[in-house]
């Protein structure tokens, strides 16, 4: 187990790509594509995962399980979140469905 400390979650840039490419050759995999978070362990990247795919590749030399448990629990996080409707959209919703609901007013 990692100390909180001593690993970093965060989403791929383009100066990862080489770095990308090496790990997923160690790993024996295909390059990841689409979004990538990496996780690192005292700022040497040992994992990502593509949030397009779920694939993950990790260095087989580290001691990754932790960290790609990590990776897949915020994956899953950030798609959650981007599914989920705005305030604005679940107002307006709730919205309409009030609405249908009232009765009309009788005129007089």
């Amino acid at each position: 187990m990692y100390p909180a400390n001593t690993h970093v979650l965060r989403p791929a840039t383009a100066e990862d790509a080489a770095t990308l490419n090496r790990l997923a050759h160690v790993d024996s995999q295909r390059p990841l594509g689409g979004e990538i978070l990496i996780g690192e362990v005292d700022r040497k990247v040992v994992a990502a995962i593509s949030l397009t795919d779920n694939r993950v590749i990790s260095d087989p030399f580290q001691h990754t399980a932790q960290v790609t448990q990590l990776l897949r629990l915020r994956a899953t996080a950030i798609k959650a979140v981007l599914g989920t409707p705005s305030l604005r959209e679940r107002i307006l919703s709730g919205l309409r469905g009030t609405s249908d609901s009232l009765p009309l007013a009788k005129a007089a």
